[in-house]
């Protein structure tokens, strides 16, 4: 049985060529799906993280990519791909910091460019294939993660988890939480700690939700008892998930996971990353080449609806942090676990 299919709904929907996304922003609370009427409010359900985790916003990244000239086929095909690629900038620019996106427009784009000899109906027909296949392949990698990283589940083991790279950051198991939903199917019980993750809670609101619907055993805490439930001798081992691997193997991650990556090294704990493919980026060498995207002042000024800090404070409200690869133990990837010297072995396993 594969729990997360029968326990939780499905994170993104291509159905009769429309695009639905779940609104994450409503949970726990309410599961809203909303269907994407354009390229516009698929651009919107990006930026607000209605979908969110770099797998989802890769695959909803295509899908909105061939929404928005659902309605151009009648132009000549250099139209076309002109107004296609003006489409995919447009919405790569809704959030700098995951790869996956810019990797599935990219994807989408250059199939358009291999298929120059068709008509253009049947181009735009072959391009939402290529976006179905992208969203089939994110599946099947996060299956694969699960796969190579159950090994590392050992019975009545704790694991800490950051942030959401579960489920719903994905087309279905997830990369950090794909190997423990395994390690749940086949029995062996172990206990997650995940992190609330500040200032948007993707911890408190989407890791616990979705392992309590599993039925995993799950505690919440605050990202500051982190340090604490550590020095209890409670964690055993950290997998998180990421939103770009640079090639020297620096990792983006939520903001904090920098925090907890020095923590486990604190108290050598092995820290894990997992990841697939699309998450790797050779074109940046190193962490201080990601952009770190800078979101809004309410996410840091209030808590929910209400006003936590004082009117104009100044503030900094960064969404993400790199990890550098000294701290990795290993990245859990759809080819297997990889570990140092990570700048041969990504390209060893990747590269080619």
């Amino acid at each position: 049985m594969n729990l997360t299919l029968t326990t939780l709904p499905e994170t993104i929907r291509w159905q009769d060529g429309a695009l639905y996304l779940l609104d994450q922003t409503r949970l726990p609370l309410e599961t809203v799906i909303e269907k994407q009427e354009t390229v516009d409010q698929v651009w919107q359900s990006i930026k607000q993280l209605k979908v969110r985790g770099a797998p989802a916003i890769g695959v909803a990244g295509a899908y909105g990519l061939v929404l928005s000239v659902t309605d151009q086929t009648h132009l000549s095909y250099a139209a076309f791909l002109q107004e296609l690629e003006r489409q995919a900038a447009y919405l790569d620019s809704a959030r700098p910091t995951a790869v996956n996106l810019k990797w599935a427009l990219t994807r989408i784009v250059s199939k358009a460019r291999e298929l120059s000899g068709f008509d253009v109906p049947a181009i735009h027909q072959r391009l939402v294939a290529e976006a179905v296949q992208i969203h089939d392949e994110d599946r099947q990698l996060c299956r694969k993660i699960g796969e190579h990283g159950l090994a590392l589940i050992k019975q009545d083991m704790g694991i800490l988890t950051h942030c959401n790279a579960g489920s719903l950051a994905t087309a279905e198991l997830g990369t950090a939480l794909a190997p423990m939903y395994l390690a749940h199917e086949q029995g062996i019980p172990f206990r997650v700690y995940a992190d609330e993750t500040r200032p948007l809670l993707q911890g408190s609101r989407l890791t616990s939700w979705e392992l309590q619907q599993a039925g995993i055993d799950v505690t919440l805490i605050c990202d500051n008892m982190a340090a604490y439930i550590m020095s209890q001798g409670l964690v055993d081992m950290v997998i998180v998930g990421t939103d770009r691997v640079a090639a020297n193997g620096d990792v983006a991650n939520k903001i904090g996971t920098l925090g907890v990556a020095i923590l486990a090294h604190h108290f050598n704990l092995p820290f894990y990353v997992a990841c697939p493919y699309s998450t790797i980026d050779f074109n940046t060498p190193d962490g201080k080449s990601i952009v770190i995207e800078e979101r809004g002042e309410t996410e840091v000024t209030h808590f929910g609806d209400r006003r936590t800090a004082p009117e104009n404070i100044q503030y900094r409200n960064p969404a993400f942090d790199v990890t550098p690869h000294t701290l990795v133990t290993g990245l859990i990837t759809d080819r297997g676990i990889i570990r140092p010297p990570y700048q041969e072995n990504l390209q060893q396993f990747y590269g080619g």
